[in-house]
């Protein structure tokens, strides 16, 4: 196996070829100007090649030289970043989430504490909004979106899937109009998010395209329209995944089968976004929980996870 050099002999050079100047090298390192030409002379003799052309006007690289220095100089780099990023992590540099408000209520909020006991460095902030973040001009790390995944300029990892059902209070199943088929639903008022879009798209799905509700509701919130719904106030769509309590608990009832697919939450960061140790952690921490509620074996963290949870329970 081929030997490294010694890493003060490396970082001497890079300086010193950085600046063409021994004298400004030595200044960087707080070292004397002897010592960097020692470690630079130390590292031709390992290589067996000279680096610089000395002269009484000063130095320049060989070719050698100019074929090492930028190797160096991204290696240096990227140490540092990453070093940095540690020390942020440690200090408990903040990660700010956006995501919608329903999905933090009900999937996320339980299971934070588990977040918080495994990562304690990292100061989570969570934003809520019904619109798809910027994170141009914006302080958001990474988000969490509902939809198709087909979002431009940004990178996109299915989390959970969350098919639409159409779903209401148990008192619609009775009464003069008992939701009995999708036709029933003519009877009855259809609670929509800001658009009808997904309401048109599941009556087409159940066979009554052409159907007219008796009335029609938009609440972009949804907390507020799956409430509505529980009030026995009109039909929502939602994924069964986030009202399982409600079903289980009889408070909502999915009195159809039909359900309208290509539709789930997915983890949404920038390009680059993470290489951060923070973004990593809390995408590697999300995507476990998301698997262990689909009965899922957790996923081994990858290799290039800098960062370490605490294992305290």
């Amino acid at each position: 196996m081929t030997r490294l050099p010694p890493l003060n002999a490396l970082r001497a050079f890079e300086a010193a070829a950085r600046h063409l100047s021994f004298k400004r090298a030595a200044d960087e390192l707080h070292v004397t100007q002897a010592a960097i030409s020692h470690q630079v002379k130390q590292l031709e003799a390992h290589l067996h090649l000279p680096l610089f052309e000395r002269s009484a006007r000063g130095v320049k690289l060989t070719e050698a030289g100019r074929a090492l220095l930028p190797v160096l100089s991204d290696a240096f780099d990227s140490i540092l970043q990453t070093v940095e990023g540690l020390g942020a992590a440690r200090s408990g540099g903040a990660l700010l989430v956006s995501l919608r408000p329903y999905f933090a209520a009900k999937w996320l909020a339980p299971r934070l504490a588990r977040f918080w006991q495994a990562w304690p460095q990292i100061a989570l902030r969570l934003h809520h909004t019904t619109r798809p973040a910027s994170f141009r001009g914006e302080e958001i790390d990474v988000a969490i979106w509902w939809g198709d995944g087909g979002w431009p300029g940004v990178e996109t990892e299915r989390l959970l899937p969350c098919d639409l059902t159409a779903v209401c209070s148990p008192d619609l199943l009775q009464g003069p109009y008992p939701l009995n088929s999708p036709w029933a639903l003519r009877w009855h008022t259809l609670l929509h998010e800001e658009t009808d879009e997904n309401w048109r798209r599941w009556l087409s799905a159940a066979g009554v395209p052409d159907l007219k509700p008796r009335k029609q509701l938009f609440i972009d919130d949804t907390n507020v329209r799956l409430e509505a719904a529980i009030k026995g106030q009109g039909i929502a769509l939602t994924g069964r995944e986030l009202v399982a309590d409600e079903l289980a608990a009889k408070r909502l009832v999915a009195p159809f089968d039909t359900s309208l697919g290509g539709f789930a939450y997915y983890f949404v960061y920038p390009k680059g976004a993470l290489s951060r140790p923070a973004v990593r952690a809390f995408r590697d921490w999300i995507f476990a929980e998301a698997q262990a509620d689909r009965g899922e074996p957790s996923a081994a963290m990858p290799a290039t996870v800098t960062a370490r949870p605490n294992r305290r329970r």
